[in-house]
């Protein structure tokens, strides 16, 4: 490890004053026992200074930053899921020929433990999507996901979210697809092999908002459930849904 010149020209100077802090002590009260025998209380000490201060403040404070750190993350992946993420969620379901295979994972109810959330994340990750682009419609899709791409780009150029290496891919494999979509003028008349990419691309970006969606919701109704209850009633898989309460 590199010390920079400041820092090294500090530890010589505090050496030096130490030094001549206890030079001076003896040279006044010609008493070199006692200034030992404090010097080495002292150094005793110095293993619980390092304990207290490395491990146990330390810790606290790496804590508490990492505390911060996860609420503005929070803030900016809430502030995606409200623009662009939950409609994502509606629109890349349609694309999706067996989604009867993944409501119960999805379909999350108020009562839902922080358990039930990831062992349903758990199985989302283990699930083999049915994925054709001509399931849904895709030049309508098109249509809606372009506009958000400038909002896409500016996420990922947050440093809070440097931290969060899943989000970061979800955004990353969004806007992969969105420049995918972008530089076909015509996607209703795609070649077999190029509805097959795309089908990859879309089924890759859908796996990972359906695991960061559940996890943002787990979120939602640990910290805000205010929020988390307009989540459920709004389920785009939930076929009887509705915003209204009673």
């Amino acid at each position: 490890m590199k010390y920079r010149r400041w820092e090294i020209v500090l530890g010589v100077t505090l050496v030096a004053c130490a030094l001549a802090v206890y030079g001076a002590q003896v040279a006044i009260f010609h008493e070199t026992r006692n200034t030992f025998f404090y010097l080495f209380q002292d150094l005793a000490f110095v293993p619980v200074q390092v304990l207290l201060v490395t491990l146990i403040l330390n810790a606290a404070l790496v804590r508490r930053e990492r505390e911060e750190l996860l609420k503005k993350m929070n803030m900016v992946i809430g502030a995606f899921f409200s623009q662009t993420g939950t409609p994502l969620v509606r629109e890349l379901s349609s694309f999706d020929r067996d989604t009867e295979r993944i409501r119960p994972w999805v379909l999350f109810r108020a009562d839902w433990s922080p358990r039930q959330f990831d062992e349903a994340r758990a199985q989302l990750r283990a699930h083999t999507y049915a994925i054709a682009t001509d399931a849904g419609d895709l030049a309508a899709f098109k249509a809606s996901l372009i506009p958000h791409r400038d909002f896409l780009l500016g996420l990922l150029e947050n440093p809070n979210l440097l931290e969060h290496e899943s989000f970061t891919e979800l955004l990353w494999a969004v806007s992969h697809l969105c420049d995918e979509l972008s530089y076909r003028n015509d996607v209703t008349s795609l070649s077999t092999p190029d509805a097959t990419h795309l089908a990859g691309d879309i089924q890759r970006a859908y796996a990972l908002l359906l695991s960061e969606w559940l996890a943002y919701c787990k979120h939602l109704k640990a910290d805000y459930p205010y929020i988390f209850s307009l989540v459920v009633r709004t389920n785009p898989f939930d076929p009887n849904a509705k915003v209204e309460v009673g």
